[in-house]
């Protein structure tokens, strides 16, 4: 694999009133914070234009920024379905404009995001946003906790992968790259 010297990290936090991204680069171990903020979904009427309206935004974000991979939080198990129902429907929307882009695509546990930013999978919405503060040099404390999530969710990308090895761009070139994964 060749090495890379630079990448772009989209983190995504998945949901349907409120979804949060975040765009990291990464050079060498630096990381930069690019943007990060939310898409309002709750003035839509109707759980397909809350999806379509997922749809294109995420896809005009990565149109504007190509970003190398894309890391999004994993629906937590709760006990209403139908919530769960939507929100992997709206991850499921996300991850589409991605593939369509063919970007690769890692999910992590609510919990592995908030250990892998605090050191605590117990944390707080609010104690990732102020550890985020200091990792990214971000002047002003983050408001927008859904955009802080989504952030965490690319910074837990980059520590779990730690090299910036260059990733399979298709299903094709990673079925060649891993037969022995593949079943």
């Amino acid at each position: 694999m060749a090495v890379v010297t630079e990448k772009i990290v989209l983190g995504i936090d998945p949901g349907t009133s409120v979804m949060g991204y975040g765009l990291l680069k990464i050079t060498g171990k630096k990381l930069s914070l690019l943007q990060y903020g939310v898409i309002h979904l709750s003035k839509y009427k109707g759980h397909e234009l809350k999806l379509k309206k997922i749809f294109d935004r995420v896809s005009a974000i990565i149109e504007d920024f190509g970003p190398d991979e894309v890391a999004l939080e994993a629906p937590f198990f709760g006990k209403n379905v139908q919530s769960m129902l939507k929100l992997g429907r709206a991850q499921g929307v996300a991850m589409a404009a991605a593939l369509a882009k063919e970007i690769p695509i890692t999910e992590y546990a609510p919990k592995k995001v908030k250990q892998s930013v605090t050191g605590s999978g117990t944390a707080s919405k609010e104690q990732v946003a102020a550890m985020l503060k200091t990792l990214l040099n971000i002047k002003e404390a983050p408001k927008m906790l859904d955009a802080t999530d989504a952030l965490a969710v690319a910074v837990c990308h980059h520590f779990q992968n730690g090299s910036l090895q260059s990733k399979a761009k298709s299903w094709k070139n990673f079925v060649s790259d891993n037969p022995g994964r593949v079943k």
